[in-house]
């Protein structure tokens, strides 16, 4: 499939459609990710910790109180799986856990300082990597690339992404 009459013309607003292009995008993900975790995931390994605790850490973080229900629609993970995530968490001292004043069924979750620590190291190795590949691509690139990434997400992640967004 060959880009469209104007975007092929214009230049700078291409729209790469080919098989092709779109298999290098696909890959260039995957390889992205992989470099975006890296960092993280050499911090966590002596600690018996993966990606789910991180993503926690990260969201509890910004957003502190957030409730265990909320994080659990932020993650997208299953309730066992998260409840074993944050147990570890909680008994490590990284998160603390505390019970509702409206509701007390509700579990609002917040970072210990030693967990504080944790997440600023982990966000600090990831902010190093996207800060140099933010200078490397330039404002107009960051720009095209985070306009990718929220076209890419299904309407009620968007949504969720939105709103934390705009709390910041």
């Amino acid at each position: 499939m060959a880009e469209t009459g104007a975007n092929a013309a214009g230049g700078e607003g291409l729209l790469f459609l080919t098989d092709e292009q779109l298999r290098k995008g696909i890959e260039a993900m995957f390889f992205a990710y992989r470099g975006f975790t890296a960092d993280p995931d050499r911090i966590l390994e002596g600690m018996d910790y993966g990606r789910a605790h991180h993503r926690a850490l990260h969201f509890v973080h910004r957003q502190p109180g957030l409730t265990v229900n909320t994080l659990l629609a932020v993650l997208g993970v299953t309730k066992q799986s998260l409840n074993r995530v944050l147990r570890t968490l909680i008994d490590d001292g990284l998160v603390e856990s505390r019970i509702g004043r409206k509701d007390k069924r509700e579990r609002h979750l917040y970072l210990t300082d030693k967990g504080g620590a944790l997440e600023r190291e982990l966000s600090e190795a990831q902010r190093v990597r996207m800060r140099a590949a933010y200078r490397a691509a330039g404002p107009q690139a960051v720009a095209g690339f985070r306009q990718v990434l929220e076209a890419m997400m299904d309407p009620d992640l968007r949504r969720q992404y939105l709103m934390l967004r705009d709390r910041a």
